[in-house]
């Protein structure tokens, strides 16, 4: 398991005192505002405060002062580190998911998790198989298991879906 996750991207500058607009990795860029510090290009970095405008964070980091400094810091990624709480029951950080392998509910292997997508309404699991990419709701109805220790997840597919 990563002990750091990719939370979000500096992707410009906001103002002329060093805060710089984030595009959040999250679905709850309400998180952000908990954050005390986050690894930026691996330097750790203390969050002064944060603030949102639309779908965009604004972070103020310290000893990021003005528009030069803030500048210099676009385009990196930022971590953080995971969460010593325990998630609530079935749920899971995506980070741990990408990469387990997919097997039906009959045992045969379909792929492994590729890439998560949030669509509002629920998650889609992007599954790379041979031969294609297979896009699977998750719902109770098809994410019958996942078992991060074991590195896999058992899933039913409902008919229509391949």
């Amino acid at each position: 398991m990563q002990d750091k996750f990719e939370i979000g991207k500096i992707v410009n500058t906001f103002g002329i005192k060093g805060e710089v607009k984030v595009t959040p990795y999250t679905d709850d860029i309400e998180q952000f505002k908990k954050i005390k510090s986050i690894y930026v290009n691996n330097t750790l970095m203390q969050v002064q405060s944060a603030k949102f405008q639309k779908n965009v964070v604004i972070l103020k980091l310290k000893d990021v002062d003005d528009m030069t400094a803030a500048e210099n810091l676009r385009n990196s990624i930022i971590e953080a580190k995971r969460s010593k709480k325990k998630l609530p029951e079935n749920t899971y950080y995506i980070a741990d998911l990408i990469g387990l392998d997919v097997y039906t509910d009959e045992g045969t292997l379909l792929g492994k998790v590729k890439d998560i997508y949030n669509t509002g309404a629920n998650d889609i699991y992007s599954i790379e198989t041979e031969s294609k990419e297979v896009l699977l709701p998750a719902i109770k109805e098809v994410i019958k298991q996942i078992d991060i220790e074991n590195k896999k997840i058992i899933v039913h597919i409902l008919k229509g879906l391949l």
